[in-house]
């Protein structure tokens, strides 16, 4: 008897995702031997002693499963650091128990967030252009998503439209700063107006501040950790990744208040569960010295002035970065190409690779604007400006 052997029909949950962008200019970086400054990752190495920390902890025998929420004294460390920085005089002092959860990097906690407070027939709301990641956990989680537009030119968010798009049916709203792509930071009148307009609702805010360490004077990061009104709804998300040049090690944290923490707990423990048991006590290690995320501000700002000295010989447009490890240029007087086209055609023919800023919009709306990543070593940088004054 001979039966049909075959795969079952899935009716996918994400019609519209295909092979990112990022995915796309990475493949044709490396095939063409292009300087990559499109995907957000340093090219060089962490603090050897983040790396011996981690390495002691594995020689201990810190290699079993560790408390669902993460390590206590990794939590305690994280609660000690908000509070130093934004401070309980000020803001919101987190309790490491209940109020602080170590997540598998800034993406699981965001999506872990979202299938925590979300329900079908749910409405969120995500300023554009956003990360990639926000669209699709919405819609896994059966929300519906409401994409209001920052201020086309100076990507700063219109609080107007952001008013507008509140109903009885918003559940949450996501915001990012320093933002991923504009590089720009909210400032403090920015944040006492979304508590102002979010203070008559119910409304949760979901805060990505995975690149709080990488703000540039005069600009300064004002979390959401710093005002009562927005912390008590909030989960405010941070990347050990993106502090300590370790992407590739997946840890961040969220915190929010207890009742918020215990409901993103019963959905972390049934996804990821917990997280890698001796980088949690590394990271513990390490964070006992503050000088590394206190240094991190001049230690970009100074790749950052390189790169826009090297660009300021170019005909691109600059446009301001604040924050983050991005920098956008307009380049409407280089080419006459969509943003999507001369990315492939600067990546083929000029040897360096950037990210189009419509990738980051539902509808692909072009302003003829890329974003290039400065975390690379000044030999990368230097080799990219050089090929980039060709243009």
């Amino acid at each position: 008897m001979i039966t049909t052997v075959r795969t079952p029909l899935v009716q996918t949950k994400l019609p519209a995702v295909g092979t990112t962008i990022f995915t796309v200019m990475s493949g044709l970086a490396a095939a063409r031997g292009a300087v990559n400054l499109g995907q957000g990752f340093p090219d060089f190495d962490c603090d050897p002693r983040l790396v011996h920390a981690v390495t002691d902890a594995m020689t201990r025998g810190l290699n079993q499963y560790p408390p669902m929420p993460g390590v206590p004294v990794l939590r305690e460390a994280v609660a000690a650091k908000i509070r130093t920085l934004h401070g309980p005089h000020n803001g919101r002092d987190y309790d490491a128990a209940s109020e602080i959860t170590v997540t598998a990097g800034a993406t699981q906690a965001i999506i872990t967030a979202i299938l925590a407070v979300v329900h079908p027939g749910d409405e969120v709301i995500v300023l554009e252009p956003c990360y990639d990641s926000y669209v699709p956990n919405i819609e896994l989680a059966g929300g519906t998503v409401v994409r209001v537009p920052l201020t086309p030119g100076t990507l700063r968010p219109d609080f107007d439209k952001i008013a507008a798009a509140i109903n009885t049916k918003t559940r949450a709203i996501l915001i990012n700063s320093p933002h991923n792509p504009s590089a720009t930071v909210w400032t403090r009148d920015d944040m006492l107006k979304l508590q102002e307009i979010l203070a008559p609702t119910d409304v949760l805010l979901i805060s990505d501040e995975v690149y709080e360490h990488m703000v540039y004077a005069p600009a300064e990061h004002h979390s959401v950790a710093r005002f009562p009104g927005l912390a008590a709804r909030a989960f405010i998300i941070s990347s050990f990744g993106k502090t300590y040049h370790v992407t590739g090690w997946k840890v961040g944290t969220v915190a929010a208040p207890a009742p918020l923490t215990a409901e993103f707990r019963k959905v972390h423990q049934f996804t990821v569960f917990t997280v890698n048991t001796p980088v949690q006590y590394g990271l513990a290690a390490y964070m006992a010295d503050p000088k590394p995320y206190l240094e991190l501000p001049a230690f970009y700002q100074r790749k950052r002035d390189l790169f826009r000295e090297g660009l300021a010989r170019t005909r691109f447009k600059l446009l301001p970065s604040e924050g983050s490890y991005f920098q956008c240029v307009d380049i409407s007087a280089v080419s006459d190409l969509n943003e999507a086209e001369f990315c492939k055609w600067l990546t083929t023919e000029i040897g360096v690779a950037a990210i189009p800023l419509s990738a980051f919009y539902g509808n692909g709306f072009d302003q003829r604007v890329v974003r290039f990543c400065f975390a690379k070593k000044d030999e990368t940088l230097n080799l990219a400006l050089e090929r980039l004054a060709k243009l």
